[in-house]
Formats: structure tokens, C-alpha cells, sequence
């Protein structure tokens, strides 16, 4: 795997702290700040949807421009905005830190997904994206705790400062790896908005939105789940975090092996179980050891999709994948905003802290059933062509010279 993959994974991994890392923080925000905690839950919200506007926006933006620039310059965003968010006198000020910080995330996954995939051999593809995805997963395990941690003994601010610092050093791995990569030509923003109009690239987002849903549909109340239901004390969530952390790098590099060789088969399974997973946990957060071990599982079979789904986007938007891929990234994060509010509104229905769980199962369960239309249609579309082709007069055929 070429180097240039290491300095994309570094960004990711800068990304994915500022992401996840707020979660942990937000009791310490709200008292500094002194607002509530739902409306200091903005600050996750508020991302989630920058994510989801930022990634088609800055991605049009970025068609004028070379891709390794783009990425230099999406990092800087990302820089300015947690800068921002640790400097920030009032609430307010803090939520457009955020925002700004978080319409880099989309275009950079996307645009680096396509420079990822571009770096290797066809046959090696996924595998790129997965690389460069790890970031984000590592970031899980060691970004997200350490953050946290440094947060609640230091204070909040210093952990964003700390992330704009590895903004910087991403930034320059960029700058000093990444070859520059032409502007693919002939490719306008009307070629790059016709991959929306292929059935297979909305399904394929459709599963993205549902699938990873599933999974934050119990993370985002893992919290409360386990210390109220489970009885694990608060401090333990940092390592029960870490956990789902471990599970989301083990299924991701799964994902990135297999996605290569078994697109779809890796996808049935990894969503049904999922599924089955999510379903049980409604069960087993009722047990600690159990409630420990379905959590990196959740984090293993979620994370075993992201390749395969990005992949499937980028070989259906064949030819003008940069927008397609982006807004795929924005799928997942209108997952995880769709969720959050599903499973928010079970719990104030009254129907308690693991109900989140039973959303998140009929989601995950959704989007195994669109993963099967999708291969259903595919074989369907195959048959009809092949059907045309045997059809053809011979006398219609283009004759081949020796």
C-alpha cells in the first residue's frame, strides 16, 4: 500500500476523533457553557447535518479544482473549524465551529476514497479504502478515549486544540505524499449528477443510511444503556467505547479484504447479522460481560459494511464517482442523525433505554432487504442485456478483422 494512503488515514483519523470525541465531552461543555445537556447535544446534531449538506456542496466546489488540492484544502477547513470550537466565548460560536469543521468530513472521505482507489491496482480497491478508513476507526479506540480523557481532566478545549494539531499534521502528510492527481477530463458537474439517476448508486446509499444506522441507533445511547441497564459505572463507558472502537477496526479491515472478492455475499451477511445482533442486545445489555462483547460486535459487523458500500457506490458511478462518493459519506451521517432521533424518540415514548436497540435491528434489517433487491435487479438488468446481445442479427454484428 503506497504511503500517500498514510496521510489520508491520518485526516481520517483527525475527522473521526472531532466526530465521536463530543460525545464524551458533552457534560463538560454544557456546564461551561451553561446550557442544557439536549441543547449541548446540538454540537452532535449540528455536525452530523454539516456532514450531510457540506459533502455534495464542497464536493461541487471541488470539481473545478486538483484533487490533491482539494484535500489540502478541505484539511484547512477542518483546522479553522475545531480551532474555532476550542477558542469559542459562547455556545453559539462553538455550534458554527463545529459546522464549519464538519463540511470537510464528506468531501474529504469522498474525494479521498476515489485518490485511494486510484493509488493501487484494480483488484486492490477496497482494500485502499479500507486503509484509508482505519483512521477513522483507530480513532475509535485511541482518539475518541484520549480526547475524552484529556476533556474531562484538562478541560474540552485543550482536546480540540490537540485536534486542530492533527488537522496540521495531516495537512502536511498530504502536501508531502499524495502525487498530484489530474483532473479527470471530459467530467463536468452534469456527468457527476447523472450517477444519482442509476437505481443501484440510491440503493446503494439507501443501505448505507439504514445499515450504519442501525449501529448508532444503540451507540448513541450506549451510555445511559449500560450504566442504567447493564450497572456499569459512568467511567467505565470510555472502555466500553473502546470496545465498539476495536470491533469497527477488525470489520473494517474484514470489509476491505473480502469486499474485493464477495461484494454482495459480504453484504447479506454482515447486515442479517447485524440485524439478529442488534436484536439480542436488548437481551444481553441486561449482562455485563454479554453487554461488552455484543457491543464489539455491533462495531464489527457496522464497520464490515462501510467498504462494500463505498466500493458500490464508486464501481455504479462509474466514470464520475467523486460526487457519488461523497454523498455516500453524507448517507452515513444522515444515518446516524435519523437514528439518534429514532431512538431519542423510544425512550421519551417511555419505552426505556434499550429500545433504541429494537430501531436499530429494523433498520439494519431494512437495509439487507434493499442489499438483496439491488443484486435481484442487478441479475435481472444482466439477463435482459445478454438476451439483446443473442438477439442480435449476425449480419449486425461488427465484424472482426484478424
Amino acid at each position: 500500500m503506497p504511503l500517500a494512503l498514510l496521510a489520508l488515514a491520518i485526516g481520517a483519523f483527525g475527522i473521526g476523533t472531532t466526530e465521536f470525541v463530543i460525545m464524551g465531552l458533552l457534560p463538560e461543555v454544557a456546564g461551561d457553557f451553561g446550557v442544557s445537556i439536549p441543547t449541548a447535544g446540538l454540537l452532535v446534531t449540528g455536525y452530523a447535518l454539516g456532514v450531510v449538506i457540506g459533502a455534495p456542496l464542497m464536493t461541487v466546489l471541488g470539481t473545478k479544482v486538483p484533487r490533491k488540492r482539494m484535500l489540502m484544502l478541505l484539511m484547512g477547513l477542518f483546522i479553522a473549524g475545531n480551532l474555532l470550537s476550542a477558542v469559542a466565548p459562547a455556545f453559539a460560536i462553538m455550534l458554527i465551529g463545529r459546522v464549519i469543521a464538519s463540511l470537510a468530513h464528506g468531501a474529504f472521505f469522498g474525494i479521498g476514497s476515489v485518490v485511494a482507489a486510484e493509488l493501487v491496482a484494480p483488484e486492490k480497491k477496497a482494500g485502499a479504502i479500507a486503509m484509508m478508513f482505519t483512521g477513522l476507526t483507530i480513532a475509535n479506540v485511541v482518539g475518541v478515549p484520549l480526547g475524552t480523557l484529556i476533556g474531562q481532566s484538562i478541560g474540552w478545549r485543550v482536546t480540540f486544540g490537540i485536534v486542530a494539531g492533527l488537522g496540521v499534521i495531516g495537512l502536511a502528510g498530504i502536501a508531502k505524499l499524495v502525487p498530484e492527481l489530474p483532473r479527470p477530463e471530459g467530467v463536468h458537474l452534469r456527468h457527476e449528477l447523472a450517477a444519482f439517476k442509476n437505481t443501484q448508486v440510491l440503493l446503494a446509499m439507501a443501505m448505507t443510511v439504514l445499515g450504519f444506522g442501525g449501529v448508532f441507533a444503540a451507540i448513541t445511547y450506549i451510555a445511559p444503556m449500560m450504566t442504567h441497564i447493564a450497572g456499569f459505572a459512568d467511567g467505565s463507558v470510555t472502555w466500553l467505547l473502546v470496545l465498539f472502537g476495536l470491533g469497527m477496526v477488525g470489520g473494517n479491515l474484514i470489509g476491505g479484504k473480502f469486499a474485493d472478492r464477495a461484494l454482495m455475499p459480504l453484504l447479506y451477511v454482515s447486515l442479517g447479522v447485524l440485524a439478529v445482533v442488534l436484536a439480542l442486545f436488548t437481551l444481553t445489555a441486561h449482562n455485563k460481560i454479554a453487554a461488552a462483547v455484543t457491543i464489539a460486535l455491533i462495531g464489527a459487523l457496522g464497520f464490515a459494511t462501510v467498504p462494500p458500500l463505498q466500493k458500490r457506490v464508486l464501481d455504479q458511478a462509474h466514470g464520475a464517482p467523486t460526487l457519488a462518493s461523497a454523498v455516500n459519506i453524507g448517507a452515513f451521517n444522515l444515518g446516524n442523525a435519523l437514528s439518534a432521533w429514532l431512538g431519542g424518540m423510544v425512550i421519551a415514548a417511555g419505552f426505556g433505554y434499550t429500545a433504541p436497540n429494537w430501531v436499530g435491528a429494523a433498520l439494519a434489517a431494512s437495509a439487507l432487504v434493499l442489499a438483496v433487491l439491488s443484486a435481484t435487479l442487478e441479475r435481472r438488468d444482466r439477463t435482459q442485456s445478454g438476451a439483446v446481445s443473442s438477439a442480435t442479427p449476425a449480419g449486425q454484428r461488427t465484424p472482426v478483422h484478424h
